[in-house]
């Protein structure tokens, strides 16, 4: 039995989709945790088990990892919260019901800065790095997909790309750095919740197939559309403001500036690009199925 949280996200319905193909011919079942079982794909329908409420609710928890051998673990991002809070606040209650239920192995979403001069100060990144603690404290075996930006934010800039030409971020524009396809990660995951073999802790980078800049990013987006596309850096100072009038917790936004801040410094060049680390989606794949279309509609 495999467990996933978060079936609905951007990783999620990934995964689903790629365990409702290969899970039956290895012999795993597939139980979803799920707020809102309607958003399910009807593909999902009568072929997974459903358990329906939030996986930060112990009681939910505990129906869910009963019987469980693996879990898939993702934190759902929540702006309302101190980054200590929205990661090993969430986590704790799972951390406990893995214990309780004896689950075997765990594959979580996480990030790289593990083991670098930058990870006790990454904001987002450092609380992520440790909720991986935590769950590994509990005994479980337990892979943490070390993940660097993922090209999906760029979705996030769709309309200003239509209207303006112009996408921002706050890294040096001629800074190369590893980006990742959320497929990608889903594919990853679905390979590790299959295989039974591994033990103990360790981290899985997943770094797509070659370090991009804006620059580069801003070049590619210019040929995929057939028209200027640029890139506009943004202070951090200006970020922090633009986050705290949207609302968000002082303390998350803080996280987030921190988190960019040791991006920019080098947070994600760490790991080195190997045939183990790298993933096959291309920056230019992901446009022309996804981002292009978008900008377009």
């Amino acid at each position: 039995m495999i467990v996933i949280t978060a079936p609905t996200g951007n990783i999620g319905r990934h995964l689903l989709s790629e365990l409702l193909e290969s899970a039956p011919a290895a012999g795993e079942e597939l139980r979803v945790i799920v707020r809102d079982p309607a958003r399910l794909p009807d593909a999902a329908r009568g072929r997974v088990e459903v358990v329906t409420g939030s996986h930060a609710d112990a009681e939910v928890l505990d129906r869910a990892f009963e019987g469980a051998d693996a879990v898939f673990w993702l934190v759902p991002p929540d702006s309302s919260l101190a980054p200590q809070d929205a990661y090993s606040g969430f986590t704790r209650p799972a951390a406990e019901a893995l214990v309780a239920h004896r689950v075997g192995r765990v594959v979580g979403v996480s990030a790289l800065g593990r083991g670098t001069p930058l990870a006790e100060r990454a904001g987002l990144v450092t609380a992520s790095l440790a909720m991986d603690d935590l769950i590994a404290d509990t005994g479980v075996a337990y892979r943490a997909l070390a993940n660097p930006s993922f090209f999906e934010n760029l979705l996030e800039e769709t309309d200003s790309i239509r209207e303006k030409g112009v996408f921002t971020d706050s890294a040096d524009a001629d800074r190369k750095a590893p980006f990742v396809a959320v497929a990608d990660i889903a594919a990853t995951a679905a390979r590790l919740l299959l295989d039974r073999t591994w033990t103990g802790t360790g981290s899985v980078p997943v770094l797509g197939p070659r370090d991009l800049s804006p620059n580069d990013v801003a070049r590619i987006l210019t040929e995929q559309l057939g028209r200027p596309v640029r890139y506009e850096r943004q202070s951090l100072d200006e970020m922090y403001g633009a986050l705290i009038g949207y609302g968000l917790d002082e303390a998350f936004v803080q996280g987030v500036v921190d988190m960019k801040r040791a991006k920019d410094e080098g947070l994600d060049a760490g790991v080195a690009r190997t045939p183990d680390t790298a993933s096959p989606t291309t920056f230019e794949q992901w446009c022309t199925r996804t981002l292009v279309p978008a900008v377009l509609s």
